[in-house]
């Protein structure tokens, strides 16, 4: 049994769709679901009470940008994100693959992460699948993703079979960093556009213990 208790509560007769929830740390989420983002740590123009009137049971938000601003150190002194917004509902952490990839000319790709210059004091900084989870253990959230390398949709075969394979290593270390915390751990399944490795990206993922799963790439 996965840490978010999925269960499906009905299915569609004429397709694949269906209606189900899943509960996290804070609370029942059901799907299919509208999630408000908060990159940093804040919807725009709404508050908590403005979001929680509106239905909503899960928010975004984003370990790349809270990395840089305000830190984890900030996170971790305050008790978490759910503190900082004085949010009672679920939160979701993007990894940071795709503001990694959005960098351009200014990161560097390795085995061990990605390094790129920070927009706020133009510091070098390393995120390795340990510091992207450890970054969204010190957030607090609910749901935390697995450190992936994000491709455009338009590179070759090859190109897309390294990055997915490099995911595919970054999502086992991924889930030795996470270890026995109670925060559930999406996989994401990449291999731009082609057929054959978007099948293989998710079926070694499907054969890892992650609590979910989502569908990477542009």
């Amino acid at each position: 049994m996965t840490r978010l208790r999925f269960r499906v509560d009905h299915r569609a007769s004429g397709s694949r769709a269906r209606a189900a929830r899943f509960h996290t740390l804070h609370g029942e989420v059901l799907t299919p679901v509208f999630m408000p983002v908060g990159t940093q740590a804040t919807v725009r123009g709404l508050s908590a009470e403005d979001l929680e009137a509106a239905g909503s049971t899960v928010l975004l938000a984003n370990a790349y940008h809270l990395l840089l601003r305000p830190g984890p150190e900030v996170f971790a002194r305050l008790g978490g994100i759910h503190q900082l917004m004085h949010w009672g509902g679920s939160v979701l952490t993007d990894s940071g693959g795709f503001q990694v990839f959005s960098l351009a000319g200014d990161r560097a790709i390795t085995e061990q992460g990605a390094v790129f210059r920070s927009y706020v004091d133009g510091t070098r900084i390393l995120l390795s699948p340990e510091r992207s989870i450890a970054v969204q253990q010190a957030i607090g959230g609910d749901i935390m993703m697995a450190m992936d390398q994000c491709i455009a949709s338009t590179a070759d075969h090859a190109s897309a079979a390294a990055a997915m394979h490099l995911t595919q290593r970054w999502a086992a270390r991924s889930l030795a960093a996470r270890g026995d915390s109670p925060r559930a751990l999406f996989g994401i399944v990449q291999g731009a556009c082609f057929e054959d490795l978007r099948r293989e990206s998710a079926e070694a993922l499907t054969r890892l213990p992650f609590d979910g799963f989502a569908i990477g790439g542009l």
